[in-house]
């Protein structure tokens, strides 16, 4: 995992939904002010349906102070938009098929289910600044409390 105070290469591309629209960008021009990246595994999934709505019920009080909302998964940008029609999710979504935020903030990690290893995003959030250096991490989320455990993070920063 990515330490605090190292920077991340944002010399990459993702597609990402924004307002509706779907369009492909360098991570790097995403970042135009300080920006939360929450990573969640799959759209219309228990835990993750919990994550991005408490992100979406919270966004106008990161929006106040100056932070961007990214919520990244593997999902197509396709499903992006019906998941953000449904959820009500008014921040940016991001799709990585290929891991290359997880690679670029070193965050793949073994995973085991069925009694299959893995490997895979963890679930985690990073609070990144302008020039893609972290502020901030959480490395395990709280998917029932994830805004609040965010705004106290932000709070301290």
């Amino acid at each position: 995992m990515i330490n605090t105070g190292s920077k991340m290469d944002t010399g990459f591309t993702l597609k990402v939904v924004q307002g509706g629209e779907e369009k492909e960008v360098s991570f790097s021009d995403l970042l135009d002010k300080k920006t939360i990246v929450s990573v969640y595994m799959k759209n219309n999934t228990g835990s993750c349906d919990r994550q991005t709505a408490s992100l979406a019920e919270h966004s106008g009080w990161f929006a106040e102070k100056g932070f961007n909302l990214i919520a990244i998964s593997k999902d197509t940008c396709g499903s992006h938009k019906r998941y953000a029609d449904k959820q009500g999710i008014n921040y940016t979504l991001a799709s990585d098929p290929e891991y290359k935020f997880s690679e670029a903030t070193d965050s793949i990690v073994e995973k085991k289910m069925y009694g299959k290893t893995y490997t895979g995003p963890s679930r985690s959030a990073f609070v990144i600044d302008t020039d893609g250096t972290i502020l901030a991490v959480i490395e395990k989320i709280d998917t029932k409390a994830h805004a609040d455990e965010l705004k106290t993070l932000v709070d301290s920063l």
